[in-house]
């Protein structure tokens, strides 16, 4: 019996009797809306990871995806509670691909991976301990599981193989067999949750990207950031002084080059490591006027935090009663989850930060190092475990800065080091301190299977053509940003590529109206503004199994390595996006089916296969789909809210359309329909003439848009 837009009280009364007689094994459905499900067994945690974030699903937005069948019989789904523990498994077959379960940085696929799902800074090793542990997978059979517990879990996926297996693997003769593998298939994903139940949520679509949409939208939708928050950002150096800080500025604007956003470092504080989060008024003696100097530039400020409070500031004797049992460097550790510490915390944040006119803030160092990290025994006063509080602790910060700016109706964006399930509708970007390039975008890749958003930051380089590189990626991404906090690095620190990369910086701001766009659609449909190739339409390249060779000492068991499609990814609904790292003079890109043609020169490049390209130091490697429309801006706006012209390339020979959303940019006026849809379309005939339109409705207004220029990128094949 399939699961398939079914009678619940059916399917719950096949489903009760799974596990046995045992009523805390007793697995519960309930049909929440359009292909989405909760599975509930045993004595679920009264605190998981949604209960403290107040998101509420986008039921309208869900149902517009469509109605899609659960792809196997509900009888497979076995959960069992047992000795304090609930173990839960899915069946999984031989040609299925599974995605998510984290931000990992190394491997796309999950398949064949055994992992703790645990927030922590990342190490190296896809192994569970990251920044974001989500514990939300994907399979490519159309189906996605979010395990809602705020608790360490385990993970094996494909890698158990059990005894009353349906589908044994063959056994094998490891001395005379050439087929033996030291990791037989095995036909489930199993979990272990440390408690005396679990709820999870269950999604399906007809795609997997149907199932990504429906899990962001079931968590509130995507965030849209401010558009000044999709500009350029630049953090300085630790200790610099309200003059360094405007010194800074006026070289940017000396050199040409774009800046939005600065970012202030630890020394901005009094104290910092634990903080008091108050100026430091040796540094910055009128951090008001300072603002309110570069707002009048038109430049928006980020300020460092970390969730430790300072014996020395105003904030620790109202918060001490509201802190958990260890400090953190001799600072206390604040219960997020209870709104009395809320209150206390966000009323001091907005004292001295928001109403002077901070816009944003960067929350650093709450996400690992057991070593200074409040242990597992820690207690707090809500009475949330040490365990479950660092599951969710990340989060908590981003609700609690996410609300101060929600109350002033100003939108805000941020960077933090750690988040989990439920967080995607919160303004921020995961960063770390992990400095690999390749490994950035793999992380970028997997970013968009698990609602949270990854930024291959800038901090220093090697070589101008590392600089270039690094600078290329980070423009196409979330959020573009050089961090100078240790070493002072500047946008043309490398004079051989300062050209190329002043260009590259304003190709970033001049794409704000598709990349605003895309963030829209991110909010309102779900759907990853950045996004794994598997994601795509037409992209069908399977991952494959490198050659391997016994080796007694470095490879006892001749380990196969899986490769897979990790270092390109789309940007925004129609560019292609093919990093080139530093080294390489050509890579190659796996186009999926349907024409692609060049970003810059629009000549076509290829339909449904593998390409190589050797692009030159001054570009990264960009492909537009058939009778896409790209909308940018003409020259170099200021993102001060004026209205600037528009070009709008086509790309191809076929008819497109693109929706181009605008609002007013800052405010979240949107949520309550001010805003706009502006019809974008290009008309080819057959004997290729094109011709544009622009479709404003009438009951629409244009904030951001005062002209509309095509731009016809023809390559022909």
């Amino acid at each position: 019996m399939k699961f398939a837009g079914l009678k619940i009280a059916v399917a719950s009364a096949l489903l009760l009797a799974l596990c046995g007689c045992s009523k805390q094994n007793e697995v519960n459905w309930s049909e929440e809306g359009s292909g989405v499900w909760k599975l509930t067994a045993g004595k679920p945690d009264r605190v998981n990871l949604l209960s403290e974030l107040g998101a509420t699903p986008d039921w309208k937005a869900i149902g517009s995806i469509g109605e899609a069948a659960l792809p196997f019989d509900a009888e497979e789904v076995k959960i069992e509670v047992k000795d304090g523990r609930t173990t839960v498994r899915f069946p999984l077959e031989k040609d299925e691909k599974i995605f998510g379960l984290g931000l990992n940085f190394k491997t796309v696929e999950q398949q064949g991976r055994v992992m703790r799902l645990h927030v922590d800074h990342y190490g190296g090793s896809d192994n569970g301990r990251t920044h974001a542990p989500v514990p939300f997978f994907v399979s490519s059979r159309g189906y996605g599981v979010l395990i809602n517990a705020a608790r360490y879990i385990d993970a094996w996926v494909g890698t158990g193989v059990r005894t009353d297996s349906k589908n044994p693997p063959v056994v094998r003769d490891r001395n005379t067999d050439p087929e033996w593998n030291a990791k037989p298939f095995s036909d489930n994903i199993e979990f272990l949750v440390p408690a005396d139940g679990v709820e999870l949520v269950l999604f399906t679509g007809q795609s997997m990207l149907d199932v990504v949409r429906r899990y962001n939208l079931y968590n509130g939708g995507g965030c849209l950031p401010p558009r000044w928050g999709l500009g350029f950002w630049h953090r300085v150096p630790s200790l610099y002084t309200d003059k360094d800080v405007m010194a800074e500025v006026a070289a940017f604007e000396e050199k040409g080059f774009p800046l939005n956003v600065i970012g202030l470092e630890p020394g901005w504080m009094s104290r910092s490591y634990p903080c008091t989060y108050e100026w430091d008024d040796r540094r910055f003696p009128d951090p008001g006027q300072l603002l309110g100097n570069l707002d009048s530039l038109n430049v928006k400020v980020n300020v460092w935090i970390n969730p430790y409070v300072s014996p020395d500031g105003e904030l620790y004797d109202k918060v001490k009663p509201l802190s958990g049992s260890h400090s953190v460097w001799c600072g206390l550790v604040p219960d997020y989850t209870m709104a009395e510490t809320r209150g206390e915390i966000g009323s001091h944040l907005k004292k001295h930060q928001i109403d002077l006119g901070v816009s944003g803030y960067k929350i650093d160092e709450n996400d690992g190092y057991d070593s200074w990290l409040w242990p597992d025994v820690a207690t707090f006063p809500s009475g949330i475990s040490g365990e479950q509080m660092r599951q969710i602790y990340g989060a908590m910060m981003q609700k609690t800065t996410y609300d101060l700016y929600k109350e002033q109706n100003l939108r805000t964006y941020g960077l933090v080091r750690s988040s989990n399930a439920g967080a995607n509708s919160f303004p921020y970007v995961l960063y770390n301190d992990y400095y690999d390039h390749r490994d950035f975008i793999t992380a970028m890749i997997n970013s968009s299977f698990i609602g949270v958003l990854w930024t291959p930051e800038v901090r220093s380089s090697r070589s101008s053509e590392e600089w270039m590189r690094r600078m290329q990626t980070v423009c196409f991404s979330p959020l573009a940003m050089i961090n100078a906090w240790a070493d002072g690095t500047k946008p043309w620190s490398f004079e051989d590529v300062s050209d190329g990369i002043n260009e590259l910086a304003w190709l970033r701001i001049k794409l704000i109206p598709y990349i605003y766009t895309a963030f829209a659609d991110y909010a309102f449909k779900g759907i990853p503004p950045v996004r794994a190739m598997n994601l795509e339409d037409g992209f069908s390249m399977d991952a494959k199994m490198d050659s391997v060779t016994f080796d007694a000492t470095d490879n006892p068991y001749a380990l196969a390595v899986k490769r897979e499609v990790k270092n390109q990814y789309m940007f925004g609904e129609s560019i292609l996006v093919a990093p080139v790292f530093a080294g390489e003079s050509e890579r190659t890109v796996t186009l999926p089916k349907g024409k692609w043609y060049d970003f810059y020169t629009g000549e076509y490049a290829g339909n449904g296969e593998v390409i190589t390209v050797a692009p030159g130091l001054d570009k990264i490697p960009l492909y537009v789909k058939d009778g896409a429309l790209i909308p940018m801006y003409s020259g170099r706006p200021k993102l001060d809210g004026g209205m600037y012209p528009l070009e709008v390339r086509h790309y191809g020979d076929a008819s497109g359309s693109f929706s181009l959303y605008d609002d007013d940019g800052t405010t979240y006026n949107y949520k309550n329909g001010e805003y706009v849809r502006i019809g974008l379309e290009v008309s080819a005939d057959s004997d290729g003439n094109k011709k544009g339109h622009v479709h404003i409705p009438d009951s629409g207004k244009a904030w951001s848009y005062d002209g509309f220029d095509f731009v016809f990128m023809t390559g022909k094949k």
